[in-house]
């Protein structure tokens, strides 16, 4: 990208959230950082500037697939990043990059996408993108933990107030997946009975005429989402708080 095709002060990061088997994972891609005579492997989210001629929702489309592999999932935009040292956080984050800007200020804004990590072909991830436990991230570069502590703290509101939950299942699954997806979300556990309880009142969840199958204990009723009847039914308060 030629460097007067790009807004030099404007970029975007995307927190990139999965869930697979009871785990919230999170997508970083990997840094090579020459840094005092060696060279540091970083992590970092998947970011970069915000082009001339498009739509910041287009840059976030495209960073997406650029950078990790992946196209057409869920994004959303969450906040926005100004702080004056914000990219001086360390001295060698600020060397690795510092080459590649055209200001030193950058603001930046966040998106956070949600996927289900066994629903896509993992092997078209870039080599560089790696899937990490969400409660396991150790040090990112620049801001980035910061932006992903903002992205966690929105995700848990906006899925009291939208049924985005769906966005991290499969087409179809059980109650009790659907639970474990709110659980391991918000770091917590809800009764069985309560949990049911406020479920059923969501008129978009539809039982299905299947039930798992070569399954050790009692096989349970699949269930899915219906888009149609959600968007039908938006303007109806959502709250999910158990």
């Amino acid at each position: 990208m030629r460097r007067n095709e790009i807004l030099a002060t404007i970029s975007v990061d995307c927190v990139i959230f999965g869930y697979y088997e009871n785990e919230l994972s999170v997508l970083v891609r990997k840094e090579q950082v020459p840094y005092n005579d060696e060279i540091i492997e970083e992590w970092k989210l998947p970011g970069n500037h915000v082009r001339r001629d498009e739509d910041i929702n287009a840059t976030a489309a495209r960073i997406l697939k650029e950078q990790t592999g992946l196209e057409g999932i869920f994004v959303k935009q969450f906040w926005i990043f100004s702080a004056p040292d914000r990219l001086r956080r360390r001295p060698q984050d600020f060397e690795w990059v510092k080459p590649r800007l055209l200001d030193e200020r950058v603001l930046t804004v966040g998106f956070y996408s949600l996927i289900n990590i066994a629903s896509i072909d993992n092997s078209k991830l870039i080599d560089v993108a790696k899937w990490i436990n969400a409660y396991e991230i150790s040090q990112l570069m620049f801001d980035h933990n910061e932006i992903f502590d903002e992205a966690l703290k929105k995700l848990r509101y906006d899925l009291l107030h939208e049924p985005l939950i769906f966005e991290l299942l499969p087409e179809k699954f059980t109650l009790t997946q659907m639970q474990n997806v709110y659980e391991v979300v918000f770091d917590t556990t809800y009764d069985k009975r309560n949990f049911r309880r406020k479920i059923n009142k969501m008129p978009y969840l539809i039982q299905l005429d299947e039930i798992q199958t070569g399954v050790s204990h009692k096989p349970a009723r699949y269930y899915s989402f219906d888009r149609d009847i959600y968007e039908k039914n938006r303007s109806e308060r959502f709250d999910f708080r158990v």
